[in-house]
């Protein structure tokens, strides 16, 4: 992998992150189609630490309000002490899933899993789920109303994003759609959540890279990479949240039924 080929993939990581059309299924896709080598998934989840930068630093204000109200409800023994509170100690729990998973089947999502048919369906699958959910959801809710069980059922529906082609804000927006949040507010509350669980897997695949000795990658390479994912990530979260508060979901969906058709007939055709 070369500069070029790193900092393009970093873009595309940044750009598709956030947006619910997957970017593991672009990172994959875009090697794919322009004859590059597959980047491989840990080169993938490591640049997905600039997606996380991206995060801490648009929802600075949110995520520093969940730790002081997480910090007072242990102050007042009362994880429910306040719905900033409940939110945040219920995110904890809410990430277990996608975690517990992730590692009971680590090798599956990294081989098996990165193939284009299985990529191509999931995204086609996923679309029509969130088809559904744009349709059925009652679209009233805030974060700040969230019950824990509720976040608990989003927090499942982010474990669909350990396939590739499911998109991880596809899934949660997905979840909270279902469960009656306003766009906006499942979009936004899709990036919270996925704090930990983009964390702990870039850390963990930076560390393995580390000890493989970063071969075909390089430290400059994985660096661009995740320094380009940070930029355009950055930009992304604020186009989303933007285009969520006058439009609906429904031209990604249709977005990624285009996608999977391309990469079935690219294989099949």
């Amino acid at each position: 992998m070369n500069s070029l080929h790193a900092l393009i993939l970093g873009l595309v990581q940044g750009l598709t992150e956030f947006l619910p059309i997957s970017s593991t299924a672009h990172l994959r896709v875009v090697p794919h189609f322009l004859g590059w080598d597959d980047p491989g998934a840990a080169f993938s989840a490591t640049i997905q630490l600039g997606t996380l930068f991206a995060v801490f630093a648009y929802f600075a204000a949110d995520i520093k309000e969940l730790v002081l109200a997480a910090l007072q409800g242990l102050r007042h023994r009362d994880l429910n002490h306040s719905p900033s509170c409940r939110l945040a100690w219920s995110i904890v729990p809410g990430t277990l899933p996608i975690g517990i998973l992730g590692l009971t089947f680590k090798d599956f999502i990294e081989t098996e899993a990165r193939g284009l048919p299985m990529i191509a369906s999931t995204l086609i699958l996923l679309a029509l789920l969130l088809m559904l959910a744009e349709r059925s959801g009652r679209r009233e809710l805030s974060m700040q109303d969230l019950s824990f069980w509720q976040i608990q059922i989003i927090g499942l529906c982010q474990a669909l994003a350990l396939v590739p082609g499911c998109s991880r804000s596809g899934s949660t927006i997905m979840g909270g759609l279902f469960i009656g949040l306003k766009r906006e507010e499942a979009a936004r509350f899709s990036f919270l959540l996925g704090l930990p669980a983009i964390g702990a897997s870039g850390l963990l695949e930076f560390l393995d890279l580390l000890e493989e000795g970063l071969a075909g990658t390089g430290l400059i390479n994985l660096g661009l990479g995740i320094l380009a994912a940070a930029v355009s990530g950055y930009l992304s979260i604020g186009f989303l949240l933007r285009f969520l508060q006058r439009h609906g979901t429904n031209s990604f969906s249709v977005y990624r039924i285009l996608l999977g058709g391309v990469i079935l007939y690219s294989i099949y055709g």
